[in-house]
């Protein structure tokens, strides 16, 4: 018999937490800076977050709702992501914090910000690497009924790229050393890239065959 656990998600996992989350990790982490029309400004974490294309580099993150974030960059058209690392956990954490649009989450995290070169959404000082971004697509994601959710994916195209001298080995991103922390599926899950969890495998030459 087939010991796996199913569920369909429209009819509840009936389990202590959503395991979906958990599947689909651990996650990198969208560290989303923004600014308002009005000057203000907001960072805030968000875990469903990837990059999608080489050429040009486009990274996109999911924010479920309508929140500042969104608003901002919908009347902006510019963000900046900016890289979680284990010494900024607490800081990350703090920004994400419920706090209604007025407040400014870099002053709730005890973070400075840094005036970025192309756009002009500022970059968070304490962070080893971040990216500017110009918004190229704002996508209602729909169900496979067609129905509109709450989710937006917000797709933007990286125009700026900061790293920290340190983090660059003989002209190499040093992923290992990077301290980069990730979501986990849990409630307060979260994890960190170390050297000791790095293997390596080159991708495989396809066989050629006479013809």
């Amino acid at each position: 018999m087939d010991d796996r656990y199913f569920y369909q998600p429209a009819l509840g996992h009936g389990l202590p937490h959503d395991p979906f989350n958990a599947i689909v990790g651990p996650r990198p982490i969208g560290w989303i800076s923004s600014r308002g029309v009005d000057g203000g400004l907001n960072l805030a974490p968000y875990s469903f977050f990837n990059a999608f294309n080489y050429t040009p580099p486009l990274i996109g993150f999911s924010s479920q709702g309508r929140k500042d974030t969104l608003r901002n960059i919908e009347q902006t058209g510019e963000f900046v992501w900016n890289l979680a690392t284990r010494p900024l956990a607490e800081a990350m954490n703090a920004s994400c914090a419920p706090a209604p649009p007025e407040v400014d989450e870099f002053v709730l995290a005890g973070l400075t910000p840094t005036p970025s070169t192309i756009v002009k959404v500022p970059r968070v000082a304490e962070s080893p690497v971040a990216f500017e971004c110009r918004c190229s697509q704002i996508i209602r994601l729909n169900n496979a009924a067609g129905e509109p959710t709450d989710g937006w994916l917000i797709m933007g195209e990286v125009v700026g790229v900061h790293i920290a001298q340190t983090l660059l080995r003989d002209g190499v991103y040093d992923t290992a050393g990077s301290q980069t922390i990730l979501r986990g599926g849990g409630p307060a899950d979260y994890f960190e890239i170390k050297r000791d969890s790095l293997f390596r495998m080159r991708r495989p030459d396809y066989p050629k065959t006479d013809q």
